[in-house]
């Protein structure tokens, strides 16, 4: 016999594995013959003895269908008559033929089958068919009661069988019944005993593994988890089958070299604080440059514009006192000098708005889609009455989480863009749609429409960068920093902006927003929409 220190962890599996692979072919053989006992009375019973049952009653049936059609036809004398009673006798041969097939291995059923098709033929020669043959068609006479009393006692001796018959049958159903009962019942019964005696192997086969196997992995899970807890001086020894024995072997020189690595790890752990140390003193720094670039940016704009104020204003008042003795050119000088320095002072407001973004607005509430663009419509009422412009938006939108400040420049910024750049044949027309992303389940999607001069799709990135502009300023006004301040809010609450260049008829700019509520059903695209003139 082998000895349990002799055999590997494999090697014990694959004899316990051995025995229960015998186990189950045993009793998959003892189950399969049992099995198919049961299935075999179950069929007989089924498929043979039932289904035989049910045809016995089709004969009958065709039989009193043909006593009812002769009958009828010997009262009225009308040939329809004879038609239950034509079709009866080829019913009562086809149920005869197939309930010979069902009861073919039974010879007292077989007997009743031929009693009955013996007394139907003596009925058929004795009284039917010459009671047929007596009738004149379309002459119906009185039905002689002789010999309506001798068919009738032909017809009960019929019956009778019939009787006799279903009798038989109900009893093989019964005795068919019991038999798969009992059978089933063995059945039952060996397999319980079988797993009983699989139970019993299962638990002497998780006893032989926890005495060879489980106990040595533990004790060298033990030492393992001692050694990764910080004693890396404890020695791992090995036990029980070969394989775990070299193991423990594994692991002990893991150990050493574990040991061996720790001095390393520990210098570049201390590189490591000292790194982190320098980086959170980056952080400061840069945290203070932050304070002191804002600071910069509110007292340089402050700054930067109050000259810019003096030149316009010393510029106007010399035109104004000394526009006399001016010539066109040098008032058209002053003109210059006047608007420069009115277009540097936007300029710094735009840059002083574009930087402010992510940094002095960047609350975190929830806000009413709706309410930002009432905002913003309400402070480009006076752009929408003086272009006619008609404004479609849904009847209500959504929530969405984020600065509503933000929200409503976005929206002014979109909207006054498109009555900015409108087309000079026709009035300004912006369509407002919003929805569900169908690429983000969870984001919205919003459109804003118009019917402007367009953006060619080469443009369609370039817009979007600071001061890019594609028209002089003597075409449109502005400092190109519009669609650059609508990138920058979209994607500082998580969306993204861009233009879709399938629609060729104006502009349409659609961006996504992050969603905290369900759309209501009337602000998706396509439903009702209300015009603002």
């Amino acid at each position: 016999m082998w000895k349990g220190r002799r055999l590997t962890v494999q090697g014990w599996f694959y004899l316990l594995l051995a025995v229960m692979t015998l186990l189950v072919v045993v009793g998959s053989v003892v189950g399969a013959g049992l099995l198919s006992r049961t299935a075999e009375v179950s069929d007989q019973l089924l498929r043979r003895i039932q289904p035989a049952q049910t045809e016995a009653y089709r004969l009958q049936a065709a039989l009193a269908n043909q006593e009812t059609g002769v009958r009828g036809y010997a009262i009225s004398a009308d040939r329809q008559f004879l038609a239950p009673y034509t079709q009866g006798k080829r019913d009562e041969a086809s149920s005869a033929a197939r309930l010979r097939g069902f009861i073919g291995d039974r010879p007292e059923l077989l007997a009743d089958l031929r009693a009955i098709e013996t007394q139907a033929a003596d009925w058929r020669r004795t009284y039917a068919e010459p009671l047929a043959a007596s009738v004149t068609p379309g002459r119906p006479k009185p039905l002689d009661q002789q010999k309506a009393d001798q068919g009738k006692k032909e017809f009960d001796r019929l019956r009778a069988l019939w009787a006799q018959q279903n009798t038989d049958l109900a009893k093989a159903v019964e005795k068919g019944r019991a038999h798969l009962i009992h059978e089933r019942h063995v059945r039952d019964s060996v397999l319980a005993g079988m797993v009983a005696f699989f139970l019993l192997v299962g638990v002497a086969c998780a006893v032989l593994v926890r005495v060879l196997v489980t106990r040595p992995l533990e004790a060298l899970t033990t030492a393992s988890r001692r050694v990764a807890g910080g004693d890396f001086s404890y020695v791992i020894t090995g036990g029980g089958p070969a394989d775990l024995t070299a193991v423990a072997n594994a692991v002990e020189g893991m150990r050493w070299h574990v040991v061996a690595e720790l001095e390393a790890s520990r210098a570049q752990e201390q590189e490591l604080t000292r790194q982190a140390a320098d980086l959170d003193a980056q952080t400061e720094e840069l945290r203070r440059s932050n304070a002191e670039l804002e600071q910069f940016a509110y007292v340089a704009s402050h700054d930067l514009q109050e000259p810019l104020r003096k030149v316009a204003s010393f510029c106007q008042l010399l035109e104004k006192r000394y526009g006399d003795v001016l010539d066109d050119r040098g008032r058209q000088y002053v003109d210059f000098a006047v608007d420069g320095a009115r277009r540097m002072q936007v300029l710094i407001n735009d840059l002083l708005t574009f930087s402010r973004v992510g940094r002095v607005n960047d609350a975190r509430v929830p806000v009413g889609l709706d309410q930002a663009l009432d905002k913003a419509l309400a402070n480009l009422g006076t752009a929408v009455e003086e272009s006619g412009a008609r404004v479609d938006r849904p009847e209500q939108l959504p929530q969405v989480v984020g600065d509503p400040t933000l929200l409503a420049m976005l929206w002014q910024n979109l909207v006054g863009n498109a009555l900015k750049f409108r087309h000079p044949d026709r009035t300004p027309h912006v369509s407002i749609t919003c929805g569900t992303d169908p690429d983000e389940p969870d984001s919205l999607l919003v459109c804003v429409t118009d019917n402007g001069i367009g953006i060619p799709e080469q443009f369609t990135e370039k817009v979007f960068v600071i001061f890019q502009r594609l028209h002089g300023r003597d075409a449109y006004g502005g400092t190109g920093i519009g669609l650059a301040l609508c990138k920058k809010i979209v994607e500082q609450h998580g969306g993204k902006i861009w233009i879709d260049t399938a629609h060729t008829d104006g502009t349409r700019f659609c961006f996504t927003l992050p969603s905290i509520a369900e759309i209501p059903e009337a602000s998706g695209i396509g439903t009702e929409e209300k015009a603002l003139i």
